[in-house]
């Protein structure tokens, strides 16, 4: 019954038609967000990548946890970008963000964010519990630091291990950034139930399955260049991934409460 009423709320949300390299729009205007409200941003830039260095930290002398951990930490970012969501609206509005803007948003109001972050929460961990227990058990030998992970698991030639890892994080990661692509925006925006949400985010991923795709490969690439810049780039990435993320929902969900 509830899935019924929430398949009818979404229904109230149309999908709009969009070209397929719109996700590079969406960039150039998370970009001009970030320039147009810098310091609230870059200190969501900023957290986020020190708590992706404290998981370095933290993992440092278990490779084979590290990496399903920072897999789990993507997961839960866009939730962690809430405020940047707040920031670009406000500026959408003509209004003026600042820091009161980004503590407004992440005031709990209602549960609704709260339990998606917990979701969100959960399938991350589930991730970390499950990419840790396919490496420990299936990788010849022990896997502690980083070169461990490259020549044990990803130049292995003995087993498809690296694949069967990339494949199983695939299929863990489709639904949930299928879920939350435009639901965490669209929860901060309206009033509508989470479940009403993620099938909105559904329909959008299943009405525009090549730009989503596009969108996700650029997510997972400005991503990795961050971490690649020992996590520097990411508090830069970040913000701009998250305002870009608010143009996305804007650009692909029309309708009113």
């Amino acid at each position: 019954m509830r899935t019924q009423q929430a398949l009818q709320e979404s229904r109230r949300f149309g999908v709009k038609p969009i070209p397929l390299l719109r996700p590079l729009g969406w960039l150039a205007r998370g970009l001009a967000d970030l320039r147009r409200c810098p310091g609230p941003s870059l200190a969501h830039g900023l957290v986020m990548a020190a708590g992706g260095s404290l998981i370095f930290w933290l993992a440092r002398e278990r490779f084979w946890l590290l990496a399903g951990a920072f897999s789990g930490f993507l997961l839960v970012a866009p939730i962690l970008a809430t405020g940047l969501y707040a920031i670009s609206r406000a500026l959408e509005r003509g209004e003026r963000p600042g820091w009161s803007t980004v503590l407004r948003a992440w005031r709990p109001h209602d549960g609704r964010l709260i339990l998606f972050g917990l979701l969100l929460a959960l399938a991350g961990s589930g991730w970390v519990l499950t990419s840790a227990s396919l490496i420990t058990v299936f990788a010849p030998g022990a896997i502690t630091k980083p070169l461990d992970f490259v020549r044990q698991v990803v130049l292995s030639e003995q087993s498809l291990l690296f694949e069967a890892w990339l494949g199983l994080g695939a299929l863990l990661a489709a639904p949930v950034f299928a879920s939350s692509v435009v639901a965490i925006p669209m929860l901060l925006d309206r009033r509508v139930s989470v479940l009403a949400a993620v099938f909105t985010s559904w329909r959008v991923v299943l009405e525009h399955p090549a730009p989503v795709a596009l969108w996700a490969l650029l997510i997972m690439g400005l991503t990795l260049i961050g971490m690649l810049t020992l996590m520097l780039g990411l508090i830069v990435i970040l913000p701009l991934l998250g305002h870009a993320s608010w143009h996305a929902y804007r650009d692909l969900v029309s309708g009113k409460d």
